[in-house]
């Protein structure tokens, strides 16, 4: 089966020059979100973790699926303010302004391992957000997963050079 038959690209979504690749295709048939699954459980099985987390909010869709199978804690990445308890934040650039993410700071312990799950990377700010709050919450990343990776915007590209591990299911051109 091949993936990208199911996602959607629809032209100047959300604004003009920007080519959006849209997983409500894939997820919606249930073979091909199974397949994802699936995709996403073989490629995180050469890698050691304790904890999945997920970037809000499409993230959360493959993550908790993968946490379900793989019967690992889920840990939900959010934007600010969504999170009740006491959070840790980072503070990160984005194309149109800026943006923080939160995460409990009782979602990791000391030295626990954390597989980060996301719909797509494209510069990868949010992705790169994502590990500093593991670490400051004392984790250390084990890997990324995308489902979609925008290879030209660079963002998997700039993830690995500071040394992180990351896979993804399918790469499109970004633009």
């Amino acid at each position: 089966m091949n993936l990208k038959d199911f996602i959607r690209s629809i032209p100047d979504y959300p604004k003009k020059g920007i080519l959006f690749r849209d997983i409500t295709t894939l997820i919606k048939e249930e073979k091909a979100f199974a397949e994802t699954i699936n995709q996403i459980v073989e490629k995180s099985k050469k890698y050691k973790f304790d904890k999945i987390a997920a970037i809000e909010s499409r993230g959360f869709v493959f993550a908790s699926a993968v946490s379900y199978l793989l019967n690992k804690p889920f840990i939900m990445l959010r934007k600010k303010d969504k999170l009740p308890a006491d959070v840790h934040s980072v503070d990160f650039e984005l194309e149109y302004g800026t943006a923080t993410i939160q995460v409990h700071k009782d979602s990791i312990n000391n030295n626990e391992s954390v597989l980060i799950i996301d719909d797509l990377i494209a510069t990868g700010g949010t992705a790169e957000a994502a590990a500093k709050l593991i670490e400051i919450s004392k984790g250390k990343v084990s890997a990324f997963i995308f489902v979609i990776d925008l290879f030209d915007l660079n963002g998997a590209n700039n993830l690995k050079e500071k040394g992180f591990s990351v896979e993804s299911l399918m790469e499109f051109p970004g633009h």
